[in-house]
């Protein structure tokens, strides 16, 4: 059954004041064009977790940034088989104030969750061109 893999459920969501701030202060960091991401592999949990961050000093109206939310997390539930171990803590931060389609930001998820399997090497750079055309699956498949 594909339907209940490709959930999010409420253990796969990091709310913990404690694993927040380990997260911020010991984790590792990847970009991609409009999206940042901190990650910290090998937490002891049993399950990837996210977060997803949408600053409210770029979108002042909550539509906005509910809408930006639902959009990350969609792509991440999408593309979360992709990704390695288990363990993984993730935050993602929206950083462009424009509000960019769910194509684009399906890529930029994609090209986040490649940085972190391959263990965080390119953590600190920017995407460039060349790599922006990784061989991710379509939106257009899934909808």
């Amino acid at each position: 059954m594909q339907a209940l893999r490709d959930t999010l459920r409420k253990r796969e969501r990091l709310c913990s004041k404690k694993d927040i701030s380990v997260l911020l202060a010991k984790g590792k960091s990847a970009n991609a064009e409009m999206i940042r991401c901190r990650f910290i592999k090998g937490t002891g949990s049993g399950d990837n977790r996210i977060m997803v961050s949408v600053p409210k000093k770029l979108f002042r109206r909550a539509v906005k940034r509910n809408l930006l939310k639902r959009r990350i997390r969609e792509s991440y539930r999408h593309l979360k088989h992709r990704l390695n171990g288990n363990g993984t803590d993730i935050l993602f931060m929206y950083s462009t104030p424009e509000i960019m389609p769910y194509k684009e930001i399906y890529a930029q998820i994609g090209l986040i969750i490649d940085k972190i399997n391959s263990n965080g090497h390119r953590h600190t750079e920017k995407t460039d061109p060349k790599s922006g055309n990784l061989s991710v699956h379509s939106p257009d498949q899934i909808l």
